[in-house]
C-alpha cells in the first residue's frame, strides 16, 4: 500500500521543515474544501465546460479538401492562378488553381458543405461551429504546430493543458489532469514540447500515452519478474531518504514536490489506466460506431483507410473513457513527423492519396466521438477543439500537391457551450486569405474562447517568470462571442 500525499509528507517532515510543511497542508486542506486542486479556488465565472478534447492534425490538413468549399476552384481547375499580389510560397506552390479530389455535397439543417472524405461527419455538422479565418504566424512546422500547442512560436511555454490543468486541477485524482495521446508511429513536429509544463509545476505536463502499442504508458508496471514488495517497501524507504535530504538543502524548491505527486500519481494509475484503455468490455455497437468492427468497406476504394479508421478510432474511443474517468484536457495527433509514403497531413506531393485515409480515419472517429459524448450527456460540459498549424493553397505544387497556407485555415468547435450549426468568419474565394482581412481568427481567440467557457478569465491566468506575467494567450486574445451558445 503507497502511502499518499499527506501520510508522506507527515512522515518525513524532518526534511521538509514544519514551515513549509505546513504550508503545504494547508493548501492541501483548501484544495480538499473548495473541490478544487489548481491554483484558482473557484472559477472566474460560471464555466460552461468542464472538460477540454483536442484534436491535432499534425503537418497542415487542407480545409479547402474537406470543410470549406470552394466552387471558384472547380471553375477554374487548371488556370494559371492569379492572386492579385506577391505571395510568399514556402516551397514551390502556386502552380494552376486546383479544385478539391474530393466532391462537396451538403449536410445537416445547416446546409454545410462537406468533401466526401469526411462525410462521416456530416451527421454531427448542425453541432459543429466552423472557424474558416483562422490566420497564423509562420509557415514552418515547428513554429506554426508551438502556437497552436502553447500560444507561442517558439519553445519554452506551457501547452494549452498545462495552463487549464493548472488552473483547474484534475477531476480525478487517480489519472492525471492532462493526457496526449500521439500518432502511435512517432510524435508530431517538436513531439513532446508541444504538451511541456515548461514554467508552470511539472505536474501539469501532458502524460503520453499509446493505446496501440503494446505498452500503452512507458514504465507504469514494473518490468523486471526480480521485484518484490519487500523490495519496491525498501526503495520507498531509500527515496524519501534521499527527497528529504535533498529538500532539506533546497528550500522553495518546487521540484520535489512535483516528484512526490507523480510518484503517488504512478501507483494510482496503475490500477485506474489499465481499467480506463480496456476497451473490451465496450458493447459491439458502440465498436462499430468507432470503426473499431470494420475494415472500412464501406468508403470509396481510393480512400483507402482501413488502417486508419482504427488508429484514430481506438484514440477517440479512449478519449471517451479517460473522460468519464475524469481527465480534464485530452489531446489526441494524427500524423508524426517522419516516413514516406507521408503518414501526415502535409500532402505537398499528393493530396487525394496523403489526405484521403487520414481525413476519413479521422471523421469516422471523430463522428463517433461527438455522438457517444452526446447520447451520455457529457457533450453539455465538454469542448471538442479541431485545429491543424496552418493550411494549404489553393494552387498546385507539382502536379496534385498543395503547398503550405498559413494566410487562412479552419478550426471548429463543439460541444460545452459553443453555438451549434454556425460558421463564424469566411476566407475569400480561392481560399487563400481571410476574406475579411482586417479581422481574422487568431489562436488567441480560440484560446481566450475555450477558457472562458471553462470559466477562466485569460487574463487574469498568470504566472510571473523572467520578470514578465505570462499567460497562454500572451498579450493578444478575445472571446469569440459569436460562437458561444
Amino acid at each position: 500500500m503507497f502511502p499518499s500525499r499527506r501520510e508522506f509528507l507527515q512522515q518525513n517532515a524532518w526534511g521538509f521543515g514544519s514551515l513549509a510543511l505546513s504550508s503545504l497542508l494547508m493548501q492541501e486542506d483548501a484544495d480538499a474544501a473548495s473541490g478544487q486542486s489548481g491554483v484558482l479556488a473557484s472559477p472566474h465565472h460560471p464555466p460552461k465546460a468542464k472538460r477540454v478534447i483536442q484534436l491535432f492534425m499534425s503537418g497542415a490538413a487542407s480545409p479547402i479538401d474537406m470543410f470549406d468549399h470552394k466552387p471558384f476552384l472547380d471553375k477554374h481547375h487548371g488556370e494559371d492562378s492569379d492572386f492579385g499580389e506577391h505571395v510568399e510560397a514556402f516551397q514551390n506552390g502556386l502552380g494552376p488553381w486546383m479544385k478539391s479530389p474530393f466532391p462537396f455535397r451538403p449536410y445537416g439543417k445547416s446546409g454545410k458543405m462537406l468533401s466526401n472524405v469526411v462525410a462521416p461527419l456530416g451527421a454531427c455538422v448542425d453541432d459543429m461551429a466552423f472557424v474558416h479565418n483562422m490566420v497564423g504566424k509562420s509557415g514552418v512546422h515547428s513554429q506554426a504546430t508551438y502556437l497552436q500547442a502553447t500560444g507561442f512560436d517558439t519553445p519554452g511555454y506551457p501547452g494549452m493543458g498545462a495552463w487549464i490543468s493548472y488552473g483547474l486541477g484534475s477531476l480525478n485524482d487517480n489519472l492525471p489532469a492532462f493526457v496526449v495521446l500521439p500518432d502511435h508511429r512517432g510524435f508530431a513536429s517538436n513531439g513532446p514540447k508541444n504538451w511541456s509544463s515548461a514554467f508552470l509545476p511539472a505536474s501539469t505536463q501532458g502524460t503520453a500515452i499509446f493505446p496501440q502499442r503494446a505498452n500503452p504508458i512507458e514504465d507504469l508496471m514494473p518490468s523486471s519478474s526480480f521485484t518484490t514488495k519487500a523490495g519496491d517497501a525498501d526503495s520507498m524507504r531509500l527515496l524519501e531518504q534521499i527527497n528529504g535530504q535533498y529538500q532539506s538543502q533546497r528550500p522553495g524548491d518546487s521540484r520535489l514536490e512535483a516528484r512526490i505527486r507523480s510518484y503517488e500519481l504512478a501507483a494510482k494509475m496503475q490500477l485506474s489506466a489499465p481499467q480506463a484503455l480496456d476497451i473490451s468490455d465496450e458493447p459491439q455497437h458502440i465498436l462499430k460506431m468507432y470503426g473499431l468492427d470494420r475494415m472500412g468497406s464501406e468508403y470509396p476504394a481510393e480512400i483507402n483507410a482501413p488502417e486508419e479508421i482504427e488508429y484514430f478510432g481506438r484514440k477517440c474511443l479512449i478519449a471517451r473513457r479517460l473522460i468519464e474517468s475524469g481527465v480534464r484536457f485530452i489531446q489526441i495527433w494524427s500524423g508524426n513527423d517522419n516516413g514516406f509514403p507521408r503518414r501526415n497531413w502535409d500532402s505537398h506531393e499528393d493530396i487525394r492519396r496523403d489526405h484521403g485515409p487520414l481525413a476519413t480515419g479521422m471523421a469516422v472517429g471523430t463522428a463517433a466521438l461527438i455522438q457517444d459524448l452526446k447520447q451520455r450527456g457529457l457533450l453539455d460540459d465538454t469542448i471538442i477543439l479541431w485545429t491543424t498549424e496552418f493550411g494549404r493553397m489553393p494552387s498546385t505544387q507539382g502536379n496534385v500537391g498543395r503547398d503550405h497556407n498559413p494566410y487562412v485555415f479552419t478550426n471548429w468547435l463543439c460541444g460545452g457551450g459553443i453555438k451549434p450549426g454556425v460558421t463564424h468568419g469566411e476566407s475569400d474565394q480561392w481560399g487563400y486569405k481571410p476574406l475579411d482581412r482586417d479581422h481574422p481568427t487568431q489562436v488567441y481567440d480560440i484560446h481566450a474562447t475555450m477558457l472562458h467557457l471553462l470559466g477562466i478569465n485569460h487574463e487574469k491566468l498568470t504566472v510571473r517568470h523572467n520578470g514578465i506575467d505570462r499567460r497562454l494567450t500572451d498579450v493578444h486574445g478575445h472571446v469569440i462571442h459569436e460562437l458561444l451558445a
